[in-house]
């Protein structure tokens, strides 16, 4: 079997309750702290997904569990984060430093090492956004925060599963593409399609965990 397309832009909707849901959805997602919330209720919807349970959507109740899966998932991001947080301090410690000394030899070295730091910055974002799929799914499975740092069986996880799993990849672009479309529709809009595309990107990495259990 293969990612159903169709079904992860639109179970949603299969929903009786799928508008006052998403309503709220939307709303947490733009209140800081608070929308950890969305982010417990992602890994909830994904887990959901993976167990071939797409409808009903998680209800929105037991906040507090919500919130803890949330902030487990954002500092699990963090930590990844943590190499690209580190180049961006010596940026900000090297660059003043070196551009407060005479010569364009120290100027030319204050670009070069921006430039490299930006590069490696860009390398490590593009490999975070191919691995935190995977690591969001063991976590949604496992619901321990240490199954996020299990790079073995991470990695493992995504070349056994690699045509899905680039695929579920792509159709979460193409999501966050489409949400991004919210502004058009001013405020309300926003609320629709960006708590949308999580619902969207849980399926699909869903899917994944699903289907790579199939064969197992």
């Amino acid at each position: 079997m293969t990612i159903d397309i169709g079904k992860s832009f639109t179970h949603m909707f299969d929903d009786e309750s799928w508008i006052m849901k998403i309503v709220i959805g939307g709303i947490l997602a733009f209140i800081p702290i608070v929308n950890f919330l969305v982010l417990g209720y992602m890994v909830e919807a994904l887990k959901r997904s993976a167990d071939g349970m797409d409808v009903p959507l998680p209800e929105w109740d037991d906040f507090g569990g919500k919130f803890v899966k949330g902030l487990m998932l954002f500092i699990i991001v963090l930590v990844y984060a943590i190499p690209i947080i580190l180049l961006v301090c010596c940026v900000g410690i090297l660059i003043p430093l070196l551009a407060s000394g005479d010569g364009n030899a120290i100027a030319d070295t204050a670009v070069l090492v921006n430039l490299c730091v930006n590069c490696l910055s860009m390398v490590w974002g593009i490999l975070m956004w191919l691995v935190l799929p995977a690591v969001a799914i063991r976590f949604a499975d496992t619901g321990e925060f240490m199954s996020a740092f299990q790079f073995g069986e991470i990695f493992s996880f995504i070349t056994a599963n690699l045509a899905n799993y680039i695929v579920a990849l792509i159709l979460v672009l193409v999501a966050n593409f489409i949400a991004g479309f919210g502004i058009i529709a001013c405020f309300v809009g926003v609320l629709f399609t960006n708590f949308w595309s999580y619902l969207v990107t849980a399926h699909l990495l869903g899917q994944v965990q699903r289907e790579s259990l199939a064969v197992a």
